[in-house]
């Protein structure tokens, strides 16, 4: 997995690629955190190169939730392939998260 950081008009954001399982949800983890010191208002998530996430992926992303949670900070993940939308259907974490596919949507949705 790699991380690359972006800004989308202002926003502070993450290009994810490869897979976020065990062995790479530790960098996203580590990612998000230093992202979190600056307790932004909104983090986008780049999911369009994700070919995979696991549990410990899924794990990080709501850590990261619950902590912006302390700076009323928002998460929007944008760009996924239907393979990973499907996981998160699957457990339901889609009514928790701002999933959108275009960057412009989550924006939007980040805004309200």
């Amino acid at each position: 997995m790699e991380v690359e950081k972006l800004e989308f008009h202002g926003v502070p954001a993450l290009k994810i690629s490869g897979e976020i399982d065990l062995h790479a949800s530790h960098q996203l983890r580590h990612s998000m955190r230093e992202s979190a010191d600056s307790k932004p208002p909104r983090l986008v998530l780049d999911m369009s190169c994700v070919d995979y996430i696991d549990s410990s992926g899924l794990a990080a992303l709501i850590e990261y939730m619950k902590e912006s949670q302390n700076f009323s900070g928002k998460l929007g993940l944008f760009g996924m392939r239907d393979k990973v939308k499907s996981i998160f259907r699957l457990v339901g974490l889609d009514r928790f998260f701002i999933i959108e596919d275009t960057l412009e949507k989550t924006l939007e949705r980040l805004e309200t």
